[in-house]
């Protein structure tokens, strides 16, 4: 079964960029200061902190990792076909609309794993299904690999004059400009509306379910 080949479009990869951005905004600003999908920060933020031997902010950046890595597992298992799941892309976003909008209920003294750990495990179930664009691999979770695919394709253009090159660069581009728009947007809707940001991230999600519906992938027994 191939539910990703019609699925892996621009669209659906910048909304899904978009959405990451603004989570890991949200997270960091309304709940205790922790990444919930960009799990490099996490490492930093844990370094940082267990340097100034602040042990319980350490552990709180420490929750979010095996998280994640569950999630990138559970993906593999799928893609794999060991695990028997119609449509497991959509059941994965679903899930995502459910935890932000429960977690916008939560008050601010709720414990972070709460938030961030359920976060990190399903978004990285959603990048492990979603990772291409086309043919290009790219990372919906942070920027430094796609900042350093793009610095790539724009000197393969300068110097070998293609246009595959330019192509692959303003998609990159397109990439990094959603992820930060979405860490933009996701600091202004947290300091507008606090914990309750989250519901906005759950509306980005239900239109990646509806992009995902209306665009229904094509299956293979």
């Amino acid at each position: 079964m191939d539910e990703f080949g019609p699925t892996r479009t621009l669209r659906f990869a910048l909304v899904l960029t978009l959405g990451s951005g603004f989570i890991d905004a949200y997270t960091y600003l309304a709940r205790g200061g922790t990444f919930a999908i960009t799990q490099t920060g996490n490492m930093v933020l844990f370094a940082v902190d267990a340097a100034a031997r602040d042990w319980p902010d350490a552990l709180a950046h420490v929750w979010p990792i095996p998280a994640f890595m569950l999630g990138i597992a559970v993906a593999a298992r799928i893609e794999a076909g060991h695990a028997r799941l119609r449509y497991p892309l959509r059941w994965a976003v679903g899930a995502q609309i459910a935890a932000l909008t429960v977690i916008g209920f939560l008050p601010e003294t709720a414990p972070q794993a709460c938030i961030t750990v359920p976060v990190a495990f399903l978004g990285a179930v959603q990048i492990g299904l979603f990772r291409t664009v086309g043919d290009l691999t790219y990372m919906p979770a942070a920027t430094t690999g796609n900042l350093m695919r793009f610095v790539q394709q724009v000197y393969d253009a300068l110097t070998h004059r293609g246009t595959d090159p330019w192509r692959a660069a303003r998609i990159y581009g397109a990439l990094i400009s959603s992820f930060a728009g979405g860490a933009v947007a996701g600091a202004f809707a947290t300091h507008s509306w606090g914990v309750r940001a989250s519901w906005v991230a759950a509306a980005l999600a239900a239109l990646m379910l509806v992009m995902l519906v209306v665009d229904p992938p094509k299956e293979a027994d």
